[in-house]
């Protein structure tokens, strides 16, 4: 049941979501039952083909979750699955496989059996400085009820996990990927809801635009001249524009970016060098690229990855 999968980006904010060789399953439970799932995982959905059960996550209340409903909980915490709060039933511990009744869970695993409610869990181990942006916007568990646009997805996940086809892996992962982004959006873009700037200014036609472009090419040369050639406007309305939005300029924006980037590349990939991190976001002088690394993380390279690989 559980669902392996890579990083998520934040802003285009997922344009760099993909699941790969994913785990992922589906039982159909019959009453009573707790399924815990263990892995403390960053990120991970849980969603309800039919029936209706109970999230409890280790810190928080109980959300209910019925027929395509969906929540999505925030580690590092664990959560359990139950049928109801309170129940009598000895929690299963779910991680990378789930061993329920001699069962064990696995890819591409579906179950009819012979119970009422069916649910689909997968999780997200989101890692480094850019999905931290991400995860520092949501809250412990967030819900979305059935009826949205998830929906369409939910129908199409029922009838892939009941058959064994060829590139079922490949379509389970992008499905996952389809239904994660479908419940974070419409959670952001709730009524009354307070989504964070980065979110919020990707609407705007310009300083979306302007988004995406520095996204795609961090490393480009960019200037703020340049950039208001590429969204077609002023360069005085796209750095007031972005300013007001983004709630910084736009090149203080890639600098940010930029180190983000920098630091995830340091600490994941023991291979590249310093001035090869250099280069990737954008810097031809190593040494410049440290002192504005220092700058604005505070060490060097070479000291910032000496303590990313010791914690």
């Amino acid at each position: 049941m559980p669902v392996r999968s890579s990083n998520l980006d934040d802003v285009d904010a997922f344009g760099d979501l993909r699941a790969h060789g994913s785990l992922f399953g589906s039982s159909a439970l019959s009453a009573p039952w707790a399924l815990h799932f263990v892995d403390g995982a960053p990120l991970t959905l849980c969603t309800v083909l039919d029936g209706g059960g109970w999230v409890v996550p280790e810190h928080g209340e109980p959300e209910p979750l019925n027929a395509y409903d969906t929540v999505v909980v925030r580690g590092p915490g664990t959560f359990t699955f139950v049928d109801e709060p309170g129940t009598g039933a000895e929690p299963v511990a779910c991680g990378e496989h789930c061993v329920e009744g001699g069962t064990r869970y696995r890819r591409g695993w579906h179950d009819p059996g012979d119970g009422a409610t069916t649910v689909i869990v997968g999780a997200y181990p989101v890692r480094g400085e850019i999905g931290a942006r991400l995860l520092d916007a949501l809250p412990t568990v967030l819900r979305v009820a059935g009826g949205g646009t998830g929906d369409a997805v939910l129908d199409h996940l029922a009838a892939e996990v009941a058959v064994d086809a060829p590139g079922q892996q490949v379509v389970l992962d992008r499905l996952l990927d389809w239904m994660l982004v479908c419940t974070l959006r419409e959670w952001f873009d709730r009524p009354g809801g307070e989504p964070p700037a980065w979110w919020t200014a990707q609407r705007d036609p310009v300083v979306g635009h302007a988004l995406r472009l520095l996204h795609a090419e961090p490393a480009a040369p960019w200037t703020v001249g340049s950039l208001a050639g590429r969204t077609g406007v002023s360069r005085s309305t796209l750095a007031k524009r972005f300013t007001d939005l983004v709630g910084e300029p736009p090149l203080t924006y890639l600098t940010h970016r930029r180190m983000a980037l920098a630091a995830d590349l340091l600490a994941e990939s023991g291979d590249k060098t310093v001035a090869e991190v250099a280069r990737t976001v954008g810097y031809s002088d190593a040494f410049g690229f440290s002192a504005a690394f220092k700058r604005v993380r505070g060490a060097n390279p070479s000291d910032f990855r000496r303590s990313a690989h010791v914690r």
